[in-house]
């Protein structure tokens, strides 16, 4: 399978690896394009109490930031929120074979959708084989202490992926 050069990102990705790398330069080294609907823009920008990773995000002026709302299938919105929905209706529309999404059910749905799937762990192991001296050690501590919610299979699995689980 070739390799995928073009995904769509998702919120919570994109705050995750914030957290844990303090930009999303990471990103545009891993990938040829990387898009986000006008929908995750929104809630970026909302930031939440603290506005964490609004600036970083804007920074990142080579993201295909996307002007228009996703017109967005009732079954997708019913089942997920709308960062998610448009992340799959953004890739569905676009063609772009893989999506970057954390939660769980997001997940399954884009997979039934025909799309391939990864996350904030996902790109931080891709980004391993590329840059060795990265710590997903360092960088899943961090993510934990900006409150990202990890797993402990999660957290198991990639650091016995990275060759860092001693």
């Amino acid at each position: 399978m070739p390799e995928t050069r073009i995904i769509a990102i998702n919120t919570s990705p994109l705050i995750a690896l914030v957290a844990a790398l303090g930009d999303l330069r990471l990103l545009q080294d891993l990938y040829d394009e990387v898009w986000v609907s006008r929908e995750v823009c929104q809630e970026i920008a909302r930031g939440g109490s603290s506005g964490f990773a609004i600036a970083q995000f804007e920074q990142a002026t080579w993201l295909n930031k996307c002007q228009t709302p996703q017109q967005i299938p009732p079954l997708l919105l019913n089942s997920l929120d709308l960062g998610e929905a448009s992340v799959i209706q953004l890739a569905l529309e676009r063609q772009i074979q893989t999506v970057c999404i954390d939660e769980v059910v997001g997940r399954r749905i884009a997979r039934l959708s025909g799309l391939s799937v990864t996350g904030s762990i996902g790109i931080l192991l891709k980004a391993k084989q590329y840059y060795p001296e990265l710590s997903i050690r360092e960088a899943i501590a961090k993510m934990l202490n900006h409150n990202i919610r990890l797993g402990q299979t999660v957290i198991d699995f990639a650091l016995q992926q990275a060759g860092e689980n001693a």
